[in-house]
């Protein structure tokens, strides 16, 4: 039976991006999970409407992935991958690479998905290095981008909080975001906004080419609010960013593995990048692993045409963990056999259509669905900003329902599994919860 927590064993837990002093005040905790919902120490059920934290996304408590984790476990727990490897390794390499889009075969496992953001950030460094444009130092990224939190990733980041006390790394700059008020209630992809792309010609304009050496954004931007790409953008970003040999960098930590009815959103909106950024759902968060998958071009200036000896002077301790490698190639079969992102796409109708339904309920300002994701933005509260959604997200636990929020945006992107039942429960619940909010 788990352990109740009390305040003497609160005080030793520093939470991340957590206010430590209010939860330890009021502290909401979950026990156990199975399936669709999460238990708390005190038996009550409680509706899982973010995939955990964007990552459960074949449901909690999979006995394949667990027995596949526990097998592993009794053989071998760990292997170094300094000069030396594991055959596990290479099968979930292999297994990873077969559903990527066609031209990205190579993949470097990380532990996280900060951790694949700043594996991408110096792939593309020693990229651009490996074919004589050593000049190109430069990394662009884009305003409201979230990229994990090392300092890479914060530096190409453009949420103002995660850097603001840690500052940034040297020549980084920023795409404007495509959060448009006359985009406000689009259902499906934004009308307005590609042209926004365009920032990349400014860039170049400002900087030079031959001083940029990538471009990293989120195909669907996640943490700050759910932000759909317009009609085009990233077509037309993928067209600038190849005529000016900069590397295009998607981060799919969030995207990846289903949650927009495809194994990637590279494949889904059809614009394959150079690298793609993974985490998350590789393993159905059961055990910690990201990673980075590189198109052949990129693989072969590096490693293929490089000297002899240590081609790239990066790597992990944890890198291809064999529990990790175990839980990647068992939730794999199991998206394989239950044909999960396949059943995201079918859902993604109604999950839209219940999202937008909730349009006209108090406080609402702009909802936002794409695949079974959504974000449902709200007015904030005259100066407390956020106060209305996390106010919501509390109320929302309390009731037996688990959603995410960001800023005065609340966030939905269930396990992979839901019912119809299940996404019109949630978001009835919240409908509900928005006629009682002040």
């Amino acid at each position: 039976m788990p352990v109740a927590a009390t305040p003497n064993n609160l005080a030793a837990l520093w939470l991340p991006f957590t206010a430590n002093k209010a939860f330890k005040a009021h502290p909401r905790l979950l026990a156990r999970a199975e399936g669709m919902h999460y238990w708390t120490p005190d038996g009550r059920a409680i509706l899982d409407g973010t995939a955990g934290l964007w990552c459960v996304n074949a449901g909690h408590g999979r006995a394949e992935i667990t027995a596949a984790i526990h097998a592993q476990a009794a053989t071998m727990d760990f292997a170094p991958m300094f000069n030396l490897a594991h055959p596990l390794a290479f099968t979930a390499a292999e297994r990873l690479a077969l559903i990527m889009p066609p031209g990205l075969g190579h993949v470097f496992f990380t532990n996280s998905g900060s951790e694949a953001v700043d594996t991408a950030l110096k792939i593309a460094l020693a990229y651009q290095r490996a074919i004589g444009s050593g000049t190109r130092t430069r990394l662009i990224g884009r305003e409201r981008g979230y990229h994990g939190v090392g300092f890479g990733g914060i530096s190409v980041g453009g949420i103002v909080n995660n850097r603001r006390v840690f500052g940034s790394l040297p020549g980084v700059d920023h795409l404007r975001h495509t959060h448009l008020p006359e985009n406000a209630f689009s259902v499906g992809q934004p009308q307005h906004g590609a042209d926004l792309a365009d920032d990349l010609e400014r860039l170049v304009a400002l900087h030079g080419a031959e001083t940029i050496a990538a471009v990293i954004v989120e195909p669907v931007a996640g943490s700050t609010g759910v932000l759909v790409p317009p009609l085009g953008y990233l077509e037309r970003l993928r067209e600038i960013a190849t005529r000016h040999g900069i590397l295009l960098i998607f981060d799919e930590v969030i995207t990846g593995f289903g949650r927009l009815g495809a194994a990637t959103a590279a494949e889904r909106f059809g614009v394959t990048p150079d690298l793609i950024c993974l985490a998350k759902g590789l393993t159905n968060a059961a055990v910690p692993m990201g990673a980075v998958v590189a198109a052949e071009h990129v693989h072969a200036a590096i490693v293929d045409a490089g000297p002899a000896g240590i081609e790239l002077f990066h790597g992990y301790t944890y890198s291809a963990h064999p529990l990790a490698c175990a839980a990647a190639v068992a939730t794999l079969d199991l998206y394989a056999a239950e044909g999960l992102f396949a059943r995201a796409a079918g859902f993604a109708p109604h999950w839209s259509a219940a999202a937008h339904a909730l349009r006209d309920r108090r406080h609402v300002v702009d909802i936002r669905a794409f695949g079974l994701v959504a974000g449902i933005e709200l007015a904030p509260r005259d100066g407390a900003p956020g106060a209305r959604a996390t106010e919501l997200f509390h109320r929302a636990f309390d009731a037996g329902l688990l959603v995410r929020v960001t800023g005065d945006t609340i966030a939905l992107s269930p396990p992979l599994i839901a019912s119809e039942a299940q996404i019109d429960e949630m978001f009835g619940r919240v409908g509900e919860m928005l006629d009682e909010l002040a």
